[in-house]
């Protein structure tokens, strides 16, 4: 078979959540683990670090990547879903996965795929699992998909566990309230294994607690001992100040970015980061600076608050859910413009009734919509928009949209382009 075929079968052949939602989601581990126990159980062959939570688990997992590579450690990263090709997924020191590889996975897993019907992301995991053994990997840093409990990487064993945060998202799979979220993303809290939580919020941390004393896991919350304590800003990166209340060291990093939300995430990088030192690994404080400052450079990373062209100022990031756009929209809205466009599209199952009330009324706005069955009609999002006081017009295509505005657009002005995972990767640009 040759790669496109190959990419095609998997994408044609096993359900895919990305497409179709809730029903390639399955609810237990029995697949990962036969699939595992095929190639010779994988994940037991490295070290790993497991990010869960509902925002920043994808860059907290690439900075981990970048931090541990700069440490030397030859490291692996599993993240979902890919933005525009499928061996974005899979990464060793930011190199992805290669064809080669992808193609004679599938094909001796042929007969294995056909017996066990795994949905897409059970074979991307075990997938990724087999390529880190085989590229004997250090450590890998592991994205949960979905949850925790139930996702499909939750096989591993890993040497500590982040939890980034908790808010609203995927509510008909993981509960409608913060402490059924919780239930289901906690489960990556495991017997004796260290696990950090990066955001402290009253309705989660509870749950958190109780499940790591019955596990006996030791339990740090980030934000009890880190404060971000200055911030400088510019077009390129950020610089921060973090003080750790225990020893009252400050310590200063460039993030290799200017998107204020990535803040959030570094008290509970900085965290893992001392569990590791703990177990005795050789991080130092030069090695967490490069990781910071060079992480989207070295592992890849794309969509998040990411610049396509800066005249006018052109922004796209994926944030799709209404904490993570909160964050994203505090910062757009205090940047200085002459107008404001937003190209927005969502998924079918996403709660917009929450949203919507969080974008500007006197802002110029385009609706689209990704090629995807999941995504939400273009001409639908408008009319229930609309009844929010968001008005503007439809071109499904997000391209042909981001065309129109473009030729309409101003110097000064800024334009976004977000919404859903989809409407992002489908741009030309990226």
């Amino acid at each position: 078979m040759e790669y496109r075929e190959v990419i095609n079968y998997l994408y044609d052949m096993l359900p895919m959540y990305q497409k179709i939602g809730n029903a390639a989601f399955k609810k237990n581990l029995t697949n990962t683990r036969k699939l595992c126990k095929h190639l010779g159980q994988p994940q037991k062959t490295f070290k790993s670090i497991h990010v869960a939570g509902t925002n920043g688990k994808g860059s907290s997992s690439h900075m981990l990547a970048a931090i541990l590579t700069k440490a030397g450690y030859n490291t692996g990263l599993y993240t979902s879903p890919h933005l525009k090709h499928f061996n974005e997924r899979i990464k060793i020191n930011g190199i992805p996965v290669t064809e080669d590889y992808i193609v004679e996975f599938v094909e001796s897993m042929k007969p294995v795929i056909e017996k066990i019907k795994p949905s897409f992301f059970e074979l991307t995991v075990a997938m990724a699992f087999d390529y880190f053994s085989k590229g004997k990997v250090d450590f890998a840093v592991i994205e949960v998909g979905l949850g925790g409990r139930l996702d499909s990487t939750n096989v591993i064993k890993p040497e500590v566990a982040l939890i980034t945060n908790i808010s609203y998202d995927h509510q008909e799979m993981l509960g409608e309230t913060l402490e059924e979220i919780s239930f289901e993303k906690g489960g990556v809290i495991k017997k004796h294994i260290p696990v950090i939580i990066g955001e402290k919020s009253p309705d989660s941390s509870r749950v958190f607690i109780d499940l790591a004393r019955k596990k006996k896991a030791p339990i740090v919350f980030a934000s009890d001992n880190l404060e971000i304590n200055q911030i400088k800003q510019s077009d390129k990166e950020l610089e921060i100040e973090v003080i750790a209340y225990d020893s009252n060291e400050k310590s200063r990093y460039v993030l290799g970015t200017p998107d204020l939300t990535q803040i959030k995430n570094i008290p509970g990088i900085l965290a893992v980061v001392d569990a590791l030192r703990q177990q005795g690994f050789v991080i130092s404080h030069g090695h967490v600076k490069d990781g910071l400052k060079w992480y989207q450079k070295d592992t890849g990373l794309k969509g998040r608050w990411q610049i396509l062209s800066t005249k006018p100022l052109t922004i796209a990031d994926v944030a799709h859910n209404k904490a993570g756009l909160e964050s994203t929209l505090g910062q757009l809205l205090n940047m200085k413009y002459h107008k404001l466009y937003f190209i927005l599209g969502f998924v079918k199952e996403k709660d917009i009734g929450s949203i919507l009330p969080l974008f500007p009324g006197n802002a110029h706005y385009i609706f689209c919509q990704a090629k995807v069955p999941r995504a939400m009609n273009a001409h639908w999002l408008s009319l229930k928009a609309a009844l929010f006081g968001i008005n503007g017009q439809v071109i499904p295509d997000v391209n042909e949209a981001l065309h129109n505005v473009r030729k309409k657009a101003g110097d000064r002005d800024i334009i976004f382009i977000g919404g859903s995972t989809f409407v992002v990767a489908e741009l030309n640009d990226l």
